[in-house]
């Protein structure tokens, strides 16, 4: 009786810690920030179909006007409706931030990897011009290289942006490809003579992409506040093109007439976007950190 008793009570109680250990889907996962990320996205994409008004029109009529039904978001110092322009504008912001990511991204897996691969000379040459590089603050380069380019649109800040903000991630490409760059199937296409960029993309990358996609979701969130702070020091996109960071280019005016939702709500929308990034490329760093802890 007791020995049954026993093996009973312990079968339960197995049981109950396999129930309780067992995690629902969506624990531990940022799901409140992906799906608020995504019907921000989703708003940007589809604006026409959420713009009240025409976001360039300047309604001289209705200049800063607070919030009311007509003009859901209220109007700016020029008349446009700021609801519009939002979903308009981000459009622009979002687009600057994924160009640039695309742009740094590519130039630090080419560059981490030649680095990676490279002899010891040449690896410690190109180290030291990466951290000499990283060692300058990257708004200043941005500020210098947009000086350079000239007036500032879409596509010169992309390319700025995009060649400033490189360096963390090639220096996290060049551990990974030094780990892997004697493996068996690394060696065996390099004897077939298969070239660089076929070993990189067919072997390297697919072993170091995980490693670096919180870094290129902090990429898109760091382009989108350069963005914003070269448009609100005035060296930015000009007032006529919509987007984030220009409209908080009319802070010093909205403070001066008073007029908070010209400051509050451009904000709101840009640090709910700029949090929800951050969550998600940090729950991109912790699963990435547990599988190789797991390893």
């Amino acid at each position: 009786m007791t020995d049954a008793a026993f093996e009973l009570v312990g079968q339960r109680a197995v049981q109950e810690e396999k129930i309780s250990a067992k995690k629902k889907w969506y624990q531990e996962k940022p799901v409140l920030s992906i799906g608020i990320l995504s019907i921000i996205l989703l708003g940007c994409l589809f604006a026409e179909l959420l713009m009240t008004k025409d976001p360039t029109y300047m309604d001289l009529v209705n200049y800063n006007k607070a919030p009311d039904r007509e003009f859901l978001f209220g109007t700016d110092t020029m008349g446009r409706d700021i609801f519009s322009m939002m979903w308009y504008g981000g459009r622009l912001s979002l687009l600057i931030g994924a160009l640039s990511t695309i742009i740094s991204t590519m130039i630090a897996i080419v560059v981490g990897a030649l680095s990676g691969a490279a002899p010891q000379w040449l690896d410690s040459l190109i180290m030291r011009f990466t951290e000499i590089f990283l060692s300058i603050p990257s708004l200043l380069l941005v500020i210098l290289l947009q000086a350079i380019m000239g007036n500032a649109n879409v596509i010169s800040l992309s390319v700025v942006i995009g060649l400033t903000s490189w360096t963390s991630i090639a220096k996290v490409v060049r551990t990974e490809v030094r780990q892997i760059r004697n493996s068996e199937y690394v060696i065996a296409s390099r004897c077939m003579g298969g070239s660089f960029f076929h070993i990189l993309w067919k072997h390297l990358a697919p072993n170091f992409i995980s490693s670096i996609m919180f870094m290129v979701i902090m990429n898109v969130r760091n382009a989108i506040i350069s963005e914003s702070t070269l448009s609100f020091m005035g060296i930015g996109l000009p007032l006529e093109i919509i987007s984030w960071g220009s409209m908080l280019s009319l802070s010093e005016k909205a403070l001066m007439t008073g007029s908070w939702w010209i400051i509050l709500i451009p904000g709101l929308f840009l640090v709910t976007t700029l949090l929800c990034l951050t969550n998600v490329g940090n729950y991109l760093r912790k699963n990435v950190n547990r599988k190789e802890s797991n390893l």
